[in-house]
C-alpha cells in the first residue's frame, strides 16, 4: 500500500468530531423547512410566481407595471368593476420590489401548515383568507362612498399583495399549537400587525383598511380555518399530507 493510500485510509477512520456531526444535523434540519416542489407544492409554487411579478415590476417599463398594478388593485372602483379579475390577480403581486422577506415568511407562516395538511387544503384556507378579509374591508368602503361619506379618492388606492392570505395561514397555525404556546404565538402575530401599521401612516385610511384586513384575516384563520383544519384530521382526504 502507497503511502498516500495509507494516509487517506487514515482519514477515512478517524472519527468526525461531535461538534462537526451537530453542525450537519443542524444544517439538514433547517433545509427540511425549506419550501420545495415535492414537500410543499403549493408554497414553492406560489413563490415562484411572485417572484417572477417581482422582477417584472424590477425589470418592465415603469409605466406597464403601475398600469398592471393598477388594473389589479382589489380598491372599491375595481371591486366593483372586475371583482373577480381583481380579487385573483391582486394576489400575485407583492408591494414593492422585496421578494426574500416574503419568502422568509411563506416558510413560516404557509409551508408548516402544508407539510400537514396537504397543498388543496392550505390553498384553500389562504385564497379564502385573501377574498373574505378583503371583502369584508373594501365592501363598507364601497358602501361609505356611495353614501357621499368617503370621497370617490378612497376607492382608488392601491390594494393588492398576499398578507391578508398568509395571516389567514398563520392564525390557523395559532390555533393547531398547544394551549400555553397559542397564547404566545398570538400575541407576537398580533404584535406584528400592528409593527406594520404603525411602520406605514398610521393615520391614513388606506392604513386603517389594512390594519382591519390583517387583524380579521389572522382571526379568520384562528376561529374559522384552524377548527374546520384540526376537525379534517379526523376525518382526511386525498392529499392529507400528516
Amino acid at each position: 500500500m502507497t503511502t498516500e493510500a495509507q494516509s487517506m485510509l487514515l482519514r477515512a477512520e478517524r472519527p468526525i468530531p461531535p461538534i462537526a456531526v451537530a453542525r450537519r444535523r443542524s444544517a439538514r434540519s433547517l433545509l427540511r423547512y425549506v419550501p420545495t416542489p415535492k414537500t410543499t407544492p403549493f408554497t414553492f409554487g406560489y413563490l415562484v410566481v411572485l417572484l417572477s411579478t417581482t422582477l417584472v415590476l424590477v425589470f418592465a417599463d415603469p409605466a406597464v407595471t403601475a398600469r398592471l398594478l393598477q388594473l389589479s388593485s382589489t380598491d372599491a372602483h375595481n371591486l366593483g368593476r372586475r371583482p373577480l379579475t381583481s380579487l385573483l390577480s391582486s394576489a400575485i403581486w407583492l408591494p414593492g420590489e422585496s421578494w426574500l422577506p416574503y419568502a422568509l415568511i411563506f416558510a413560516v407562516a404557509v409551508a408548516p401548515l402544508e407539510r400537514r395538511f396537504g397543498a388543496r387544503r392550505t390553498a384553500l384556507v389562504f385564497f379564502a383568507g385573501h377574498i373574505v378579509a378583503t371583502l369584508v374591508t373594501e365592501l363598507p368602503v364601497m358602501a361609505l362612498i356611495s353614501a357621499h361619506v368617503l370621497p370617490n379618492s378612497a376607492g382608488h388606492w392601491l390594494d393588492i399583495g398576499v398578507s391578508y392570505g398568509f395571516f389567514t395561514t398563520a392564525g390557523a397555525l395559532v390555533f393547531l399549537l398547544p394551549a400555553r404556546a397559542r397564547l404566545a404565538a398570538l400575541a407576537v402575530t398580533e404584535a406584528f400587525i400592528a409593527a406594520i401599521w404603525l411602520s406605514d401612516d398610521p393615520a391614513s385610511l388606506d392604513s386603517v383598511v389594512t390594519l382591519l384586513g390583517h387583524a380579521f384575516a389572522a382571526h379568520f384563520g384562528l376561529l374559522v380555518c384552524g377548527p374546520w383544519l384540526r376537525e379534517s384530521i379526523r376525518r382526511p382526504g386525498a392529499d392529507f399530507a400528516g
